[in-house]
């Protein structure tokens, strides 16, 4: 008789990071040649997630802006609107929406960055302030 309640020489199974799989979707979704359903998104992940674990992700990467949807037939395809990049820049944004007093935490977050990523935040800075149109209100 097997005992099943013993799980001899099965590999544990590799929890994903968080927001690794949203990337991994995002990833795919920038490599389709347009708008795509869901089936093909599963397709291209490999592995074994469910239909309904990148329906899951896909809705969730819908509400935070980072791709976009459209009807076809009784369901949906979808477009990806943001990179892994801009998907990072969306949840800092959330957090700095949450907070009253964002004077504070940006300064927090600038004082707390390491020399080499300060210099690229003041140049990536000084890039798009150079680049925008006056729109200054005096």
């Amino acid at each position: 008789m097997v005992d099943r309640n013993r799980r001899e020489a099965e590999p544990a199974s590799r929890r994903r990071g968080q927001g690794e799989l949203e990337g991994q979707v995002l990833a795919v979704l920038k490599d389709a040649p347009g708008p795509v359903p869901v089936a093909w998104v599963q397709e291209r992940l490999g592995g074994d997630l469910a239909y309904t674990t990148v329906i899951t992700i896909l809705t969730r990467l819908y509400g935070k802006g980072a791709v976009t949807r459209e009807r076809a037939g009784r369901s949906f395809v979808w477009t990806a609107v943001a990179d892994e990049a801009g998907l990072a820049a969306l949840r800092m944004r959330k957090v700095l929406d949450a907070e009253a007093d964002r004077e504070a935490v940006l300064a927090s977050f600038v004082t707390a960055l390491p020399p080499n990523d300060e210099r690229l935040l003041r140049e990536l800075l000084t890039g798009l302030v150079e680049e925008a149109p006056e729109e200054r209100e005096d």
